[in-house]
């Protein structure tokens, strides 16, 4: 079993050690490494599978018409973020909604009033995208009076209603997180010296790469070098200097970078730092959310070599969905969607020709079906 590195530092591991609690209650027993193995390339095969088939809803209300949707972005530059936009506003279409942006460039939670700007402009529905809904509190309060339902995307680490919003969309995080670890693992054969990027400031973040850790403590033969706590705000400032810590530290015994989100890839290809790493050979995985970016590097067998991405344009039109079910009085849809793993083996598919997670499951129907009965 390996450890957790002594040079982590504290608030990064109390954010770790917290999202733990989140995991679970209790380790995982430990396997031995014939069984471990087993285990890891039977759930990589499984998230590499076509997700060709509807596991969705199959009914629901009539859509709402002409309604007004404030779209509140975490930080539109974000790629996830950005595509969730825009799909909202494609399936919004159906019911001629209107959907505006808020954005609030990495500053939604300082403090500031963003859902009540939300309600001051007539929102029939909200939603919060990559926004943490507890540090929004007495919006949400504001917003229960009036009656506005809220609806988010990757709000909170829990799928489901939570904290006052009608449900939240997003993949589990510890699946995520699970599967990517894992490949890392088959990927390496169990010889993988990894360093974790993360961010501490987002719970969901913080999840994941607790859950990354928590499963690379069952291989054997891996060693996690570093967990770097770079948050993605600034990391275009700060990831020169950690990299080139990083290397002076570990040298050519760094292999491996699991990162939680595509951006550090970005970062890690760029101009600058990829000179420092070139000796490394590295190759790695991201846990979310499946950029553009990142498919081009998968299929140039690069530095990045998987992506367990979300389904942005699905998750869209399912928080249509669910707001569309709240503004008729009914209940959340309780859909989670299934994890997927993207590599050079299957990014022909399920949208991967246009660079992007868009599952062939005819899920654009499905949901119109059920709004036009």
């Amino acid at each position: 079993m390996i450890a957790i590195p002594s040079n982590i530092p504290s608030k990064t591991l109390t954010v770790l050690l917290l999202a733990l609690s989140f995991i679970s209650g209790a380790a995982t027993a430990q396997e031995n490494p014939m069984q471990f193995m087993s285990r890891a390339n039977a759930k990589v095969a499984r998230a590499a599978a076509l997700k060709n088939k509807w596991e969705g809803p199959v009914e629901g209300p009539k859509i709402q018409k002409k309604k007004k949707i404030i779209f509140i972005a975490g930080d539109m530059s974000d790629a996830g973020i950005a595509g969730v936009f825009h799909g909202v506003r494609e399936a919004g279409a159906a019911g001629s909604w209107e959907t505006l942006p808020i954005d609030c460039r990495g500053r939604c939670n300082q403090g500031a009033a963003i859902i009540t700007q939300a309600l001051d402009m007539k929102a029939d529905g909200i939603i919060l995208a990559g926004v943490d809904v507890t540090t929004q509190a007495k919006g949400m309060a504001a917003a229960a009076k009036a009656k506005v339902p809220v609806v988010g995307w990757h709000a909170s680490v829990k799928n489901g209603p939570t904290d006052g919003l009608f449900t939240n969309i997003t993949s589990n995080p510890k699946e995520v997180a699970q599967v990517a670890a894992l490949y890392t693992v088959v990927d390496s054969n169990s010889k993988a010296g990894i360093v974790v990027f993360t961010d501490s400031t987002n719970p969901y973040m913080a999840a994941k790469s607790a859950a990354m850790i928590e499963t690379l403590k069952q291989c054997e033969g891996c060693r996690i070098l570093s967990v770097e706590d770079v948050p993605l705000n600034d990391a275009y400032l700060k990831m020169k200097g950690v990299v080139e810590a990083l290397v002076k530290r570990h040298g050519t015994k760094w292999t491996h970078t699991i990162a939680v989100n595509d951006f550090y890839f970005d970062l890690l290809d760029s101009p600058s730092v990829a000179p420092l790493v070139a000796a490394n050979k590295l190759t790695g995985i991201s846990a979310g959310d499946g950029s553009p970016a990142a498919y081009r590097r998968i299929r140039a067998n690069g530095i990045q070599t998987g992506t367990v991405p979300e389904p942005l344009a699905m998750h869209a039109w399912q928080l249509v969905d669910e707001l569309n079910r709240a503004m008729s009085g009914d209940q959340p849809s309780g859909y989670v969607t299934p994890v997927h793993l993207v590599t050079a083996q299957n990014i022909a598919y399920d949208g991967g020709a246009r660079n992007t997670f868009d599952p062939a499951n005819d899920y654009r129907s499905h949901y119109q079906q059920a709004w036009f009965r």
